[in-house]
């Protein structure tokens, strides 16, 4: 499956972003987001099953970011009190979950968050 990632740019801290990410087909694994700052390894972000089942949070976004999923192919990130250390590369994946690698990335979306 082909991931397609969008929302990404610059903002302020404090500030709020929505990442979207539609997949080339159906499909029922979980979708979700993995992020990359500079330097640093990739982390797992937030996962959902379809219509938002078992949504899951990394512990340094929980209560900011949101996750949904009403479709079999999108799913979308609601990024709200922004913080300087949320920039990063955010990549959609597919199956996501903090405990395995996915099967399949999406290109990358970059956020910037200044303070």
């Amino acid at each position: 499956v082909q991931l397609q990632a969008s929302g990404g740019g610059l903002v302020q801290a404090g500030g709020s972003l929505r990442l979207s990410c539609i997949a080339s087909r159906f499909t029922l694994n979980t979708l979700g987001w993995f992020r990359q700052a500079p330097g640093q390894e990739r982390e797992f972000v937030a996962s959902a099953g379809w219509n938002t089942a078992g949504a899951t949070y990394a512990d340094s976004v929980k209560g900011r970011f949101t996750i949904s999923r009403e479709s079999t192919r999108k799913v979308d990130l609601q990024m709200t009190r922004l913080k300087p250390e949320d920039t990063a590369v955010y990549y959609c994946a597919s199956p996501a979950s903090p405990a395995r690698n996915p099967d399949y990335w999406g290109q990358g979306t970059l956020v910037t968050v200044s303070s």
